[in-house]
């Protein structure tokens, strides 16, 4: 009896950790036959868990939606995870979500086991929080858009750019992007044939949401870096190429994600990609990474930087010493 409740709660677990779960599946992490798990299975539908189950060709079981939350499975570090981000909650993006979390929190509390406690407690003494300025976006238009980008299904949205234009959008989401304290959708804009990226703050949502779409394949493999590429470069009317006389890694270390890219040529120099609305924006900070550097492009930036350069010789050659010099004479007047 003992060996059989271990291994509901084992099944249990397992069907919280992942969507679907074909029996085959089931057995090899249980250890026993299909049968078994089937038997298993009737056994948590009597207690109340609404588990579905689809037969035939590509089956499997699903832990299924109800009126009330059956009870979570966490592992030691699942608990802690959870403890923490509840306690961060407040500091996040996410609109109205400081109570709920804080009522969480308190149900998380009374069931850690001491030891656990005192790991979140430590953490939480340690940590200092800053909140987040600007907009935020409500927890159920994020569980609208997360849903649709899970069931292929296309969204309408209104949409307020940048410079205030506003337009109806038809897209197909593939992902929510958390970036910087803001929420982006990423997704195929059916209408103008091409992947973009909106923040979700200045975007209302239209329902029921559209058909379901066979998903197309990603822009790139590595979609992190082809979304930092197109935040730093893609929507600046100044995009520089830079050669950095330093390794990847030190350059990576001087210059933040959210101004540019840096790809490794070799063990001592590598590649910078920057962009910015502003030539002056962007002479200054090539200029202060700390590393020698040469530029591709763009060739205004070269006459820029010959600009800076000559300004800031003038601020410290030989003519601003000898103004220097005079303004501290004794009746001169700087």
């Amino acid at each position: 009896m003992l060996e059989t409740s271990a291994r509901l709660l084992r099944l249990l677990g397992l069907l919280q950790t992942r969507r679907d779960w074909s029996g085959r599946e089931l057995s090899d992490r249980l250890g026993v036959s299909a049968r078994t798990v089937r038997r298993d299975v009737d056994k948590l539908r009597t207690l109340g868990y609404p588990i579905e189950a689809v037969g035939g060709v590509g089956g499997h079981y699903r832990l299924g939606a109800d009126a009330a939350l059956p009870p979570l499975l966490l592992d030691d570090e699942e608990a802690v995870a959870v403890a923490v981000a509840l306690r961060t909650a407040a500091s996040g993006a996410v609109t109205g979500i400081t109570e709920t979390s804080v009522r969480a929190l308190a149900k998380l509390d009374q069931v850690l086991p001491s030891r656990l406690r005192h790991r979140v407690n430590t953490l939480d003494a340690a940590l200092v929080t800053v909140p987040a300025p600007g907009p935020t976006v409500g927890p159920s238009t994020l569980g609208t858009i997360a849903s649709a980008v899970r069931d292929h299904h296309r969204l309408r949205f209104g949409y307020v750019s940048l410079d205030g234009e506003r337009t109806v959008r038809d897209v197909e989401p593939y992902r929510l992007v958390h970036e910087a304290r803001r929420w982006y959708l990423f997704a195929w804009d059916t209408g103008r044939s091409d992947w973009r990226r909106f923040r979700v703050d200045r975007l209302e949502l239209r329902v029921p949401t559209g058909p379901r779409f066979g998903p197309r394949p990603l822009p790139a493999e590595d979609l992190v870096a082809y979304l930092s590429a197109g935040r730093t470069t893609g929507r600046h009317r100044y995009r520089a190429v830079l050669t950095m006389c330093g390794s990847a890694t030190e350059v990576a270390g001087e210059v933040p994600t959210t101004l540019g890219t840096v790809e490794p040529v070799d063990d001592t120099s590598c590649l910078l990609r920057i962009g910015s609305d502003s030539l002056d924006h962007l002479a200054v900070w090539v200029a202060t990474f700390g590393f020698d550097f040469v530029v591709h492009e763009p060739v205004e930036l070269v006459e820029r930087l010959k600009v800076l350069g000559g300004r800031l010789w003038r601020a410290v050659g030989p003519e601003a010493t000898a103004v220097s010099r005079t303004a501290a004479e004794p009746g001169r007047t700087p």
